[in-house]
């Protein structure tokens, strides 16, 4: 698959990684330009059965990813709609496609992300942060408008009612250790350890099978607004999605016919056997 031609983004593929690093003027700002980039990246992930991780970080220093661009924002209709006429916005769109991509998704936040960029973030399967560089906001609510990138169901989803309605209503910037406290990141991270944390973590999931990857991200995130008994049919639903694509059955029985599972020193290293049994196929 070739990641070319791209006017916000390059992109760089190795070894199962797609690296896409934002470089779009002085702040990279989430415009039409960006937005088409980015659904033309989905698209072409959507198809690629090589790639298994994407890591999503910026080549400016103080800026991942701006807020949405204030031309388009400036033209939308001051009209109210009712529920049944309201239409999915562009930055929803595209978001959306970009969460449901089959790879693991990863932003290596290292500067701002306000806003629309924020809300990118949050479509992504994962987010680390750089402390003292990372901050980010949701100030919708100071201009009279809301979150409007999929940033308010998002937030929600990642730290629970009360401390969604604290970041959208108060309209402040939060650094990466608020952030891991508030649920909005995985982890914070210093500047010199988020590299070497992110790249390790990418490598170890793209040594796993393509179909179990986008298996387990596609029940995650279809079970979670679901009661626990739809959940739970997601889930095996999904698990013969991967069986029937992957050499899970044939580990299996090696191992049982190995008695593998009854010795207790491969109980306490599964961390290493887990790696080790991606030779088998």
């Amino acid at each position: 698959m070739k990641y070319e031609n791209f006017q916000t983004f390059g992109v760089i593929v190795e070894n199962g990684i797609a690296t896409v690093t934002f470089n779009f003027g002085s702040v990279n700002v989430q415009g039409q330009e960006m937005l088409a980039d980015l659904n033309s990246l989905a698209m072409r992930l959507e198809r690629d059965r090589d790639t298994k991780v994407v890591i999503f970080q910026s080549a400016n220093p103080e800026i991942w990813v701006c807020h949405y661009d204030t031309e388009l924002l400036k033209d939308m209709s001051t009209e109210a709609v009712s529920r049944e006429d309201a239409q999915l916005l562009d930055l929803q769109s595209v978001c959306e496609r970009i969460s449901k991509v089959p790879q693991a998704t990863i932003a290596k936040l290292e500067g701002f992300a306000r806003g629309g960029g924020h809300e990118l973030a949050l479509a992504l399967d994962m987010r680390f942060a750089a402390r003292g560089k990372f901050k980010f906001m949701q100030m919708e609510v100071g201009m009279g408008i809301l979150p409007c990138g999929g940033g308010a169901s998002r937030m929600a989803r990642q730290t629970g009612l009360g401390k969604a309605l604290e970041i959208i209503l108060s309209a402040q910037d939060y650094d990466a250790d608020d952030a891991e406290r508030l649920g909005t990141i995985n982890k914070a991270l210093e500047p010199d350890e988020i590299g070497p944390y992110v790249t390790a973590l990418a490598k170890r999931i793209a040594q796993f099978p393509a179909e179990s990857i986008n298996a387990c991200k596609q029940m995650v995130y279809e079970s979670i607004d679901k009661p626990i008994d739809e959940a739970l049919k997601a889930e095996a639903y999904w698990l013969y999605q991967a069986t029937s694509k992957t050499p899970a059955v044939k580990r299996f029985t090696i191992a049982d016919e190995q008695g593998l599972e009854h010795d207790i020193e491969n109980q306490r290293k599964w961390g290493d056997l887990v790696m080790q049994v991606q030779d088998i196929n």
